[in-house]
C-alpha cells in the first residue's frame, strides 16, 4: 500500500486528523493536505467533520452554560445563609458574641501577637460595653 492510499485510508476511513496522519507516516501536513483534497470525497468529509465539531461545540457549551449556572445557585445560596446570620446577629433581640462584634469592627482592633489575642485601639473612645480584649 502506498503512501497516497495510506493518507486516504487513514482521513476517510479511521477520521484521523491530518497532524495525526503526517506524525503516523512522517510526512509533511502540506503533502497530506495535497493527497486529501485530489480526492473526491473531500468536500463532503470537510462538511462532515465541520458539523460534528459545531455539535461538539454546542454540547460543550451547554455543559459550561449548567455548570456556571450550578455554580451561581451554590453562590447565591451561601450568601443568602450568610445575610440571614449576620441580620440575626445584628438584631436588636440577639446579643453578638465578642468575636463577631470584632469582625463587624475589624479597623477598631489591633492583633497582639504576644498575648494572642486582638486589643481595641487605645486611641479609640470607646462605651463600657464593648470588648476591649477578644480572643
Amino acid at each position: 500500500m502506498s503512501n497516497k492510499e495510506k493518507i486516504i485510508d487513514l482521513f476517510y476511513n479511521k477520521h484521523l486528523k491530518p497532524i495525526d496522519i503526517s506524525l503516523e507516516l512522517n510526512v509533511s501536513n502540506a503533502y497530506i493536505s495535497k493527497v486529501i483534497k485530489k480526492d473526491f470525497r473531500y468536500h463532503k468529509e470537510k462538511d462532515q467533520r465541520k458539523q460534528q465539531n459545531k455539535q461538539k461545540h454546542k454540547e460543550q457549551t451547554i455543559e459550561y452554560i449548567k455548570l456556571k449556572q450550578k455554580s451561581n445557585r451554590d453562590s447565591y445560596e451561601t450568601l443568602k445563609a450568610q445575610l440571614k446570620q449576620d441580620a440575626k446577629e445584628l438584631s436588636y433581640y440577639f446579643d453578638i458574641s465578642n468575636r463577631n462584634f470584632r469582625k463587624f469592627n475589624s479597623s477598631a482592633y489591633k492583633y497582639n501577637a504576644k498575648k494572642k489575642r486582638f486589643e481595641i485601639d487605645r486611641k479609640l473612645t470607646v462605651s463600657i460595653d464593648v470588648p476591649k480584649v477578644v480572643y
